[in-house]
C-alpha cells in the first residue's frame, strides 16, 4: 500500500464545511473531521460535525470523526463531556 501525505485543507467557514458534507467526494468527507479539529475556529460546530460523522456508515469516516474530536480537544482544549 502506497502512502501519500499532503496538507489538510484549511476550512474556516461553515458554508465550506456544509458544502463538503452535502456535495463532497469520499476523500473530502474522509479528511473533513481532521481539518475541523485542526483549523476550524468554532469548536462547538466542529465537535457537532464530528459527532454527526461518527455515525456515518463508513468505518474509516467514523474513525476519522473520533480523531477529529481528539484534535479539537488537543488544539482548542475544550470538548463537551455529554
Amino acid at each position: 500500500m502506497e502512502r501519500n501525505y499532503y496538507s489538510l485543507p484549511k476550512l474556516t467557514e461553515k458554508e465550506e464545511v456544509l458544502e463538503v458534507l452535502k456535495n463532497g467526494t469520499y476523500e473530502e468527507i474522509m479528511i473533513l473531521p481532521l481539518s475541523l479539529g485542526e483549523f476550524f475556529p468554532d469548536w462547538k460546530f466542529a465537535q457537532n460535525t464530528c459527532l454527526k460523522l461518527a455515525e456515518h456508515e463508513d468505518p474509516a469516516i467514523r474513525a476519522n470523526a473520533i480523531l477529529g474530536l481528539a484534535y479539537i480537544a488537543r488544539n482548542k482544549r475544550i470538548l463537551e463531556k455529554n
